[in-house]
């Protein structure tokens, strides 16, 4: 594969989101990733959401470009296997991410005896080793306690794992940065992060323990206020809600003339005492401006306006489910360069996004289908693990590696 990254490897072992994404990313920047999985499939082999054939559309959105190598890593043949492709000799290789448990064999202390300059990037649950999902930090510090409806009482906890995507990422950069220390001095060494620190770091960088410590305030729920700022829900006239944002004065001031109501808001500043020019008054007035805008929307349908608010500039946007998102909005399909049709074997053709990273000196590559379990254990021994056709052949016969076996592999590997 081609891309800014090319001739980079990467070995991953890892489940669930973070780390599977931080190996995708990298691959679609051109990196060669190579993810092992135990021989039956890894966790996420069956993962929902999966099509009536019990396929998992979640392995393979999250695994896309990737080698898969399949190997009974109960088996000291299976551990020796997967030690000599972490460790396997090259100046752009001995890259490893993981979240599995790194402990004793697949630790990085253990590790680093076959390559000293290993690097090696492993993300927890919690700072403590214990287990930890998006699901479980995400109530644990606080942000259902602030979502749902106004005066609600009841926890909700949103289904996009932010903190997992945000995980991911930090591995990306925690690999790239690690790499580049290498590069200048020659050290290898481990990055460890856990995804409830992840989560705990940008819980201060949001200001929310601020304003916990600072403030003495516990923030409630504000239902789909944008906190801080003007931005609220609205039900037009076709029963299609929508979502206005005001919390730049640009947007603010293209919100007013777009619905015009430049002159009600200037009568509600002047009983107010108060100018709607900054952000904090809007949010504090948020109920009183609501109800001046939403006449506007009872009024028109979205069609009515929508034309006019984009030559305005507003920032604005109509809530769909995700069903009507794939099939109205032209950003998910081929209209959108970062989408292709591609077809996943087993699965079908659909829609498949590439890196959204478009880099100005390098094309961005199209997506690539993730692989069958397995579908490159053949190569990957050969090419990297270093072993012979027979060698190969030997470990697929006493079930220590598993996969699609070609003649023609065999034929080229002999040579």
């Amino acid at each position: 594969m081609m891309g800014i990254l090319k001739g980079m490897r990467v070995i991953e072992g890892s489940a669930f989101v973070a780390i599977p994404l931080a190996g995708m990313t990298l691959a679609q920047m051109g990196a060669e990733v190579i993810r092992f999985d135990r021989i039956e499939g890894g966790l996420d082999a069956k993962r929902w959401p999966v099509t009536n054939t019990d396929k998992s559309l979640f392995w393979a959105g999250l695994n896309k470009g990737k080698k898969s190598v399949a190997v009974d890593m109960k088996s000291p043949k299976g551990r020796e296997l997967i030690t000599r492709i972490i460790t396997a000799p090259g100046e752009d290789a001995g890259l490893f991410l993981t979240n599995l448990r790194v402990r004793g064999w697949m630790d990085h202390e253990t590790l680093s005896k076959h390559r000293a300059d290993l690097v090696m990037v492993a993300l927890l649950g919690d700072r403590h080793g214990r287990a930890a999902v998006d699901y479980s930090v995400n109530p644990a510090l606080g942000f259902p306690d602030a979502t749902g409806p106004e005066g609600s009482t009841q926890p909700v906890s949103h289904v996009l794992p932010a903190w997992d995507c945000i995980a991911g990422n930090m591995a990306v950069t925690a690999l790239l940065a690690a790499e580049r220390h290498r590069l200048r001095t020659g050290q290898g060494q481990e990055v460890l992060f856990s995804l409830k620190d992840a989560a705990s770091a940008m819980l201060g960088n949001l200001g929310i323990i601020g304003e916990v410590c600072v403030n003495g305030t516990d923030r409630p729920k504000y239902g789909n206020a944008l906190y801080g700022g003007y931005g609220q829900d609205f039900i037009c006239a076709d029963g299609a809600r929508v979502m206005v944002i005001g919390l730049t004065d640009r947007q603010w001031r293209g919100l007013l003339k777009a619905t015009g109501t430049q002159d009600a808001m200037a009568q509600l500043e002047a009983r107010l005492g108060e100018s709607l020019s900054d952000e904090g008054a809007r949010f504090r007035h948020r109920a009183a401006i609501t109800d001046l805008l939403a006449p506007f929307f009872a009024r028109h349908s979205v069609d009515a306006f929508a034309k006019e608010f984009d030559s305005k500039g507003v920032t604005w946007s109509q809530f769909r489910s995700f069903a009507q998102a794939v099939h109205e909005d032209p950003d998910l399909s081929t209209e959108n360069p970062m989408f292709h049709m591609i077809e996943q074997p087993g699965i079908g053709t659909y829609p498949t996004p590439a890196s959204p990273l478009d880099f100005s000196r390098i094309a961005r590559q199209a997506p690539v289908a993730a692989p069958k379990l397995g579908a490159d254990t053949e190569e990957v021994l050969a090419d990297v693990a270093g072993l012979t056709a027979g060698e190969i052949a030997s470990l697929f016969d006493d079930g220590t590696v598993t996969g699609p076996r070609g003649d023609k592999f065999f034929v080229n590997a002999a040579e």
